[in-house]
């Protein structure tokens, strides 16, 4: 069923957006401040994947760049809606809907910045299930539609169309050269698709996901009840069942640099428990990739490696982690079109040049 998301929505949206960023996507709050602005006192429409009509017309729209990048140089917020406008014009036909490529940080709310501004419809779903640092890193590839053509706009005016066929990775490629050359950071519209692509190939009713993950931490705090709880209970219903604490301590180096495009880096952690000597580690491209304890391994992408604050549960992303941070680690599980040997070959642990076979979570201790 389609539904109206409102002004009130945004705090919590951008929160669980954040959480399911693990780590990545961009800073959310600059995104719900965007949003905020353009909406007022208005709403946006959410549409339900499977409610959709077979031809409707969806145009994604995203932020492109380094999260390091986008936190110092802030959009001024034409930049989505003009790549929007570039690919229409290109296809010669105005999309019918929106929708995230992913469903985590800045870029859940990149969709409703372009729909606040238009009035259209935003879809319920969106192709990663989670924050990956590439393009081509997207269910909609896995499954079968062409991120070409696609719109790039900067800030200053500048637009640019690229395509490369159905080459995802060569357009991912050409993109983040051109992401680099434009400042860091870009507005992008891509995967051009019809309703009935959605189903066959989107992660369902994530919005609806992080909308409810960042209510409950927040009802939880208030109410004076363990928001790491209310996340599971949460998620308990969703695609995304299990969760499982990997490690609480404090955060005693971060190595971050921001190469070709991307924030790559390590975090490492103590334990709060004086009696445990145990070390744990996170790499990250963007995103928390992989996490291990003592060396082993106890959470690998595509599953969710999510930062949070050790008390308030507040999602912790890539950018912000810093000396001195007291966190808790989840490890979330992903659903099983997101974990299947062609989604795996796509955003594995191969993807990344990590030599770890892909474990599921729940099957780790």
């Amino acid at each position: 069923m389609s539904w109206e998301l409102t002004r009130a929505d945004l705090p919590d949206l951008a929160r669980g957006a954040a959480f399911l960023g693990t780590g990545g996507g961009g800073d959310p709050y600059i995104g719900h401040k965007l949003v905020e602005l353009a909406l007022g006192e208005g709403s946006i429409t959410i549409l339900d994947p499977d409610e959709i009509a077979d031809d409707l017309f969806v145009i994604p729209v995203a932020l492109m760049g380094a999260p390091t990048v986008m936190i110092e140089k802030l959009l001024a917020g034409h930049e989505p809606l003009t790549a929007l406008r570039h690919l229409e014009a290109h296809y010669g036909r105005q999309a019918d809907a929106t929708m995230p490529i992913e469903c985590g940080g800045v870029n859940s709310l990149i969709p409703l910045l372009v729909a606040a501004q238009t009035g259209l419809p935003v879809v319920d779903a969106d192709g990663m299930g989670r924050a990956f640092p590439e393009l081509s890193m997207e269910t909609f590839a896995v499954y079968g539609v062409n991120a070409s053509p696609i719109a790039l706009t900067a800030e200053r005016g500048e637009h640019i169309i690229l395509d490369t066929g159905a080459d995802n990775k060569r357009i991912e490629q050409l993109a983040r050269a051109l992401t680099v050359e434009l400042g860091g950071s870009a507005a992008i519209a891509e995967y051009a698709m019809t309703g009935a692509d959605v189903r066959r190939t989107g992660v369902p009713r994530t919005i609806s996901m992080a909308l409810s993950i960042g209510r409950a931490i927040r009802e939880a705090r208030a109410e004076h009840r363990s928001p790491f709880e209310a996340i599971a209970d949460a998620l308990a219903p969703t695609l995304y069942s299990h969760v499982r604490e990997l490690f609480v301590g404090k955060i005693v180096d971060v190595e971050r640099r921001t190469e070709g495009g991307f924030a790559r880096g390590r975090a490492k952690l103590v334990s709060a428990d004086a009696t445990d000597t145990s070390a744990f580690e996170i790499d990250f491209q963007n995103e928390n990739l992989v996490a291990r304890r003592d060396g082993q391994l106890v959470a690998i992408v595509p599953d969710l490696i999510c930062v949070v604050d050790q008390e308030t549960a507040e999602p912790i992303t890539t950018e912000t982690l810093r000396y001195g941070q007291r966190v808790r680690v989840l490890g979330v599980s992903t659903p099983a079109l997101m974990r299947t040997p062609e989604a795996l070959d796509t955003f594995g642990p191969p993807a990344f040049g990590l030599t770890d076979a892909f474990v599921p979570v729940e099957e780790l201790s």
